[in-house]
């Protein structure tokens, strides 16, 4: 039998989706509550490398997210001259396999719709505009349950709590976990708008004014496009503001760039945000309630590895809690030994990549690079 009979995710993002997917799919009673009143996601578009791919294929959902993204396998290198000019491409590393694409663009939003859609059908009981208020364990790590009151006056009992909700993730708070969250140093603009024709792949520009220009094509009709500069504060900007200093930043950058600015024309579709990171020591357990994705770690993405890491973690929760039959200290170190040191390791990488940029510093990014794709290339 099962560690758990029962479950309540927190957080309707993918790390708790997949694991809300997972626990049904093998007949745990599992109730996923998400605080946002639906499924639409900050942000705009998302790249996914091959053991992401990897990941949403055991989750039976590879067939809707394939019609839905946009594959490709090469990462081209753009020059900040007046032609754009292609200084390299570069072949990304398969690590979700042979018969998966190395990476995928995405909207944002069609992936969460395809992912709750899929937790659904397995029997996931999904409220949105809902969050807990109060947690109390029977006594000690090995106690019967957790006793849940949630924010609309509902309450219910679970075996195993599961934190999904996020790098500012309130359950963590509720926990009194301590963990601090810092500034990487950037910022980056992000908008969502048409593809144009010249847009088959992730171009990366570095240098001229802001530390990358780059874009990611997230299906037929549509990309995601990015800069990347010294994070600052942009609050007081309107939308109307965002979208033309974005615009501006821009101009330095030509290529499929000048058919890009033009296209973006809608301020509600630019975002900014500040790169962060965090990774909480081990473990991520407080008795019966786990901590996972953006709630315990979290980078820059400047190795698109953020969305893979919180689906293998839910991979890798679900595996222990169905396939283990006591939820005990050995389930959650064999967790731990599983995660954390892999984890910590992408989100090093990660941050290490940033740096090099910040201090303008030609790192060995090829050997980083290299060893995380040898890294991810192996399941969870």
């Amino acid at each position: 039998m099962p560690a758990v009979n029962t479950a309540l995710v927190v957080g309707a993002g993918l790390a708790g989706t997949a694991t809300a997917i997972h626990l049904a799919s093998a007949g745990v009673s599992v109730d996923l509550v998400e605080i946002s009143p639906d499924v639409a996601a900050l942000g705009s578009g998302i790249t996914l490398q091959g053991n992401a791919l990897r990941e949403l294929r055991s989750l039976g959902v590879w067939d809707q997210v394939q019609a839905a993204g946009y594959p490709f396998d090469v990462t081209g290198i753009r020059a900040p001259d007046p032609f754009g000019t292609v200084v390299a491409e570069v072949p990304d590393a398969k690590t979700g396999g042979p018969d998966l694409p190395a990476a995928m663009g995405m909207p944002r939003r069609d992936l969460a719709r395809i992912l709750v859609d899929r937790a659904t059908e397995v029997g996931v009981k999904v409220r949105f505009g809902t969050t807990h208020n109060d947690l109390r364990q029977d006594g000690s790590a090995d106690g019967a349950g957790v006793d849940v009151t949630f924010s609309d006056g509902s309450t219910g009992r679970y075996d195993v709590v599961v934190g999904a909700d996020g790098i500012r993730s309130w359950t963590r708070r509720a926990l009194g976990v301590n963990l601090e969250t810092t500034s990487v140093g950037m910022g980056i603009w992000r908008a969502f708008g048409p593809r144009p024709a010249s847009v088959t792949r992730t171009d990366l520009y570095y240098g001229g004014p802001s530390y990358i220009a780059g874009y990611c094509p997230t299906g037929e009709d549509s990309l995601y496009a990015y800069i990347v500069e010294d994070a600052q504060d942009r609050s007081g900007l309107s939308p109307e503001q965002q979208l033309a200093t974005m615009k501006e930043l821009s101009q330095a950058y030509h290529g499929p760039w000048d058919e890009i600015r033009e296209s973006l024309t809608d301020p509600s579709r630019v975002n900014y945000t500040w790169f962060e990171t965090h990774v909480l020591d081990e473990p991520w357990n407080r008795g019966r309630v786990v901590l996972i994705g953006d709630a315990a770690h979290t980078c820059p993405p400047t190795i698109a590895q953020g969305g893979a890491m919180a689906l293998e973690d839910a991979v890798v929760l679900a595996e222990l809690l169905i396939r283990r039959d006591a939820l005990d200290q050995g389930l959650w170190d064999a967790f731990t030994a599983r995660r954390y040191g892999r984890a910590k390791t992408v989100v090093d990488a990660s941050n290490q990549l940033a740096q090099w940029q910040l201090d303008h510093v030609q790192g060995d990014i090829p050997s980083l690079m290299r060893s995380i794709a040898q890294l991810t290339a192996q399941p969870a």
